[in-house]
Formats: C-alpha cells, sequence, structure tokens
C-alpha cells in the first residue's frame, strides 16, 4: 500500500501580511532577464526603456468595495476621480507623467446604469486634471464592486526617481499635510454607524465640520504639480515614494531599500486643523493619524538639504522637512515630541490584517 505524502502545512496570508505576501509572490516569479526593465515589483510602478532615452512607467490598481470603500457614504463620482488618482499617485512617485489609463469594472447586478454614468464622470475629471485619457479596458459581472485602473506614465530615463537613492545627510520632506484622509474617514464611519442607530427619518449627518478632511479621503489629490515645480527649478530628488500606507511605512520602504536609517521629527509632522480637531473629537492622537493612517497620497522626498534653497520662491505649504537620512546602523527612529526618541516601525493600512490601522511606536 503507497505511503501518504505528509501535508505540507498552509500559511495563512495574515501571518505574512501584505509586503510579505508581496515578496513571496515576487520569489515564485524569480529575477527577469529582460535589460530593458528597470524597475519592477520592487518600487511605486514599473520602469522599462523604449528608446535609447525614454521609459514608460505603469501601474495597477484596484478598489474593492467592503474593503477599500463604502458605497454608503462615497459617491460614484468620487470613487472615479479617487481610482484615477491613486495611480497617478504612483506614477508621480517615479517622477513621470501620466499618459493613459485602462479601466476594468467588476459590477454586481444592482447596480443601476446612471450609478456607472456617475462614476466615469469622476474618472473624467480626473484625467482632465492630469491631462490623461482613457484607452481601454473591461466589464464583468462580479459580486463585489470592483474597479481597477492601470495607468501608463512616461518620462525621460535619467529623470526617473527610484526609492533606492536615499543617503545619508538627505532631508526628508513631504509635499504637504498628512493624516487628513483617515480623519475623513473616521468622520464618514462614525456617520453611517449614527444613521445605522437613528434611521433615515431622524438622522441629521454631522459633515460640515470636517468637509476638508472627508475631501481629502473621498477624492485625494495626486502631486503631479509638484514634480513640475520640481522640473522647473532643475530639482531631482535623491529618493521619492507616495504615502499611501502612512508616513512611518514610507519611510522605513525607503530606508530599506536605499540601506539607510533615517530620524524623523514627531514635532515637525505637519497636520492641519481640521485634522488635529477631529483627532481630538475621537479621543485619539494626531500623530498617529499622520504615521499610520494612509491614503494622503503626498509625496515623500529625500534631497541634500542645500537644494532645497532651489524651493525657496514656492508656496510656504509646497513641502515640509520633517526629518534626516542618516547612516543604516542608527536605525529609523522618531523623535517624539517629548524628546524621547523610539524605533519607528512600519504600520499603516494591510489588507490583510484586521483593523483600520496597524504598526506602532516603540516596542
Amino acid at each position: 500500500m503507497p505511503q501518504q505524502q505528509e501535508q505540507q502545512p498552509y500559511t495563512p496570508i495574515k501571518d505574512i501580511g501584505e509586503f510579505g505576501l508581496i515578496g513571496h509572490l515576487r520569489g515564485v516569479l524569480g529575477e527577469s532577464e529582460d535589460d530593458s526593465i528597470l524597475a519592477g515589483i520592487s518600487d511605486d510602478a514599473a520602469v522599462y526603456r523604449i528608446d535609447d532615452e525614454r521609459v514608460h512607467v505603469l501601474t495597477t490598481d484596484a478598489m474593492i468595495e467592503g474593503i477599500h470603500f463604502d458605497r454608503t457614504f462615497m459617491p460614484m463620482e468620487h470613487l472615479g476621480f479617487k481610482a484615477i488618482s491613486i495611480n497617478v499617485s504612483d506614477i508621480v512617485a517615479m517622477n513621470a507623467t501620466p499618459r493613459y489609463a485602462t479601466v476594468t469594472l467588476g459590477v454586481p447586478q444592482q447596480v443601476p446604469v446612471e450609478a456607472l454614468g456617475q462614476l466615469y464622470e469622476g474618472i473624467k475629471q480626473a484625467c482632465r486634471a492630469y491631462g490623461m485619457t482613457v484607452v481601454g479596458g473591461d466589464t464583468t459581472a462580479a459580486h463585489q464592486f470592483t474597479i481597477s485602473v492601470s495607468v501608463v506614465g512616461e518620462a525621460q530615463e535619467d529623470a526617473i526617481v527610484y526609492r533606492r537613492g536615499a543617503q545619508p545627510g538627505d532631508v526628508l520632506c513631504v509635499t504637504g499635510d498628512l493624516g487628513a484622509s483617515f480623519a475623513g474617514l473616521k468622520a464618514l464611519v462614525e456617520n453611517r454607524e449614527r444613521l445605522d442607530e437613528e434611521g433615515e427619518e431622524s438622522f441629521q449627518p454631522n459633515l460640515d465640520r470636517f468637509s476638508y478632511v472627508i475631501q481629502r479621503h473621498l477624492a485625494p489629490p495626486a502631486q503631479l504639480k509638484a514634480i513640475r515645480d520640481w522640473a522647473e527649478h532643475d530639482l531631482k530628488p535623491h529618493a521619492l515614494i507616495d504615502i499611501s500606507d502612512g508616513l512611518a511605512s514610507e519611510v522605513n520602504h525607503i530606508c530599506e531599500a536605499s540601506g539607510v536609517g533615517a530620524l524623523v521629527h514627531e514635532a515637525k509632522l505637519p497636520l492641519a486643523q481640521e485634522t488635529m480637531d477631529a483627532a481630538q473629537h475621537f479621543g485619539e492622537e494626531v500623530d498617529v493619524y499622520a504615521l499610520f493612517g494612509g491614503e494622503d497620497y503626498e509625496l515623500l522626498f529625500a534631497l541634500p538639504e542645500e537644494e532645497l534653497d532651489k524651493l525657496s520662491d514656492l508656496p510656504s505649504d509646497a513641502f515640509f522637512v520633517v526629518g534626516r537620512v542618516t547612516e543604516k546602523d542608527e536605525g529609523v527612529l522618531i523623535e517624539q515630541s517629548s524628546g524621547e526618541t523610539v524605533p519607528l516601525r512600519p504600520g499603516g493600512f494591510d489588507h490583510f490584517q484586521p483593523g483600520e490601522a496597524n504598526g506602532g511606536l516603540g516596542a
């Protein structure tokens, strides 16, 4: 009688998380031998050479109802705009210009045609804002509403900026205030819970006081203007990444890719007054929103401090210095407002982990 082979144990995805899964699947694929590929799975977008001087930049991102959005408080027009923006943000995070998009929809049968028209109004508005065109896609039936967008951008090869170029002594900067998107999500969730408790007849939404942070969550703008400003001022960062998963995660991504450490100053985190008001309303620490909230779609970049002089004529809110790149053996740290310095651990939204934000300061 043949012996049964011992069954290999299964590893739940939640045990390794989103980035662990990406690393595992990348290992299955192996390294490409195509020398026209300049960046693959390890950066914000793939980069491949199309001639001696120019490259294409390619990214794709999916949004699934119940994971990334809730149609009870996400207007379809905003969903369309956001679906384009989050992909454009990845292109911009390579210092490239978006050009073309394809859109794939998975649509439950009960979704009306008019709702899809509203979705595409948002897509059209985003394409106008970013100077790009939808050139195709696919539509299929689905149990949950799903929208997946791919965007192709282009740039001169020598203009591309990767995560891996940060150097000790560089300053770390962000292009705008942080934590607003997460604050907006909290406000929307609170109102949805009140709607469930009070019923439609007596429910009065409380959204006006949080209009800025709600807008930052529903329709975040990609920072295309920032990279255009840099080009006009002859500035090219050493390293660049968009802030989709929270500042803590993105600092760690740059440090890992570049083989460096970092020191972030909590007191220098740029925070909008409304974000601070929202955190106070919910009885939470606003710095946690900025570090771990995610979906701000600002840019984090590293460059020599003397290069900041090139941007001196930009508005004061065009960028904020939040820290410095250090040697690798110093680790990735944050100086808290109390003066204590502790490890800054990666955290933020993980598709396969429970909770709104995970990770933390220190142990």
